[in-house]
């Protein structure tokens, strides 16, 4: 990768989210390049403490800006707001920002961080490729069978090692991609009942797509004693974001990067290889 020599610069780039799916990768990436960095977590930093972040923001040149739990939620708006004013006046330089593709509300505080000051990147993505091998659907393929509200919506599944890439790009050269709204896909569509399929035949075994009823996929939830901001997220993400919004791909990677996106079987490849499902 070649890059400017803002990798030279001993200011830590500021990692939001990182312990999150995007920002861990990012602050990997980085770390092993020597590049001073500061990761942002709980409780040090708190999205709903405003008085947490100038101490994050103190001396940093740049952020990579992840939000939790997602730019859709009430609230957000207002505090993507304030803190990119307080970005700006901390004398940060650039703001990249994960977004969230196909949410007004994300494309919202997109606005709110082109306007703050500091330089910007815009990473849009939607679902990410991990969401089946992590947190939210590795435990039901594990047990060979995943109950979805979903039916032939089709998705081009992202894999969060390339957002991850980009991110990177991006915090080590701003005069290349400052100004710049990268749209992040895969390479194809693929419906969630195909990815499934995907994935047993990465595995050599059957996993069963199930598709529930969405109030009664919600009512489980609820049942399982999850917290009713959550469940609202879910249904915000299953019945607005996945409407078939973002049935189609774009080439923010391949801009970015000049080499394609991952494809869903090059991740469910290397996901079953390094045993994420066993």
């Amino acid at each position: 990768m070649t890059h400017s020599d803002t990798s030279l610069n001993p200011a830590p780039i500021l990692i939001l989210g990182a312990s999150g799916k995007t920002g861990r990768r990012i602050a990997a990436r980085l770390r092993q390049q020597g590049v001073a960095i500061r990761e942002a977590r709980r409780p040090a930093f708190d999205w709903q403490q405003p008085d947490t972040w100038a101490a994050m923001l103190r001396g940093a040149r740049s952020a990579y800006i992840a939000y939790a739990p997602d730019l859709a939620v009430p609230g957000a708006i207002e505090t993507m707001a304030a803190f990119a004013r307080q970005a700006a006046m901390a004398g940060l330089q650039h703001l990249v920002l994960l977004s969230g593709r196909g949410e007004p509300e994300a494309e919202a505080c997109e606005k709110l961080v082109q306007r703050a000051g500091p330089a910007w990147t815009i990473l849009r993505a939607s679902w990410f490729m991990q969401n089946f091998s992590e947190e939210f659907l590795g435990d039901a393929i594990r047990q060979g069978a995943v109950p979805l509200p979903l039916g032939d919506v089709r998705e081009p599944f992202i894999d969060a090692d390339d957002i991850a890439e980009v991110a990177v790009a991006a915090l080590l050269n701003p005069a290349r991609h400052g100004g710049q709204l990268y749209e992040l896909t895969g390479p194809e569509l693929l419906s969630f009942p195909a990815a499934i399929a995907g994935i047993g035949a990465a595995l050599q075994r059957d996993i069963a797509y199930i598709n529930v009823p969405q109030e009664d996929y919600f009512a489980a939830m609820a049942e399982q004693g999850l917290p009713a901001e959550y469940i609202a997220l879910v249904r915000y993400l299953f019945t607005t974001v996945l409407d078939g919004r973002n049935e189609s791909v774009a080439d923010g990677v391949q801009r970015a990067l000049g080499r394609p996106a991952k494809s869903f079987a090059d991740f469910t490849g290397a996901a079953a290889a390094a045993g994420a499902w066993s």
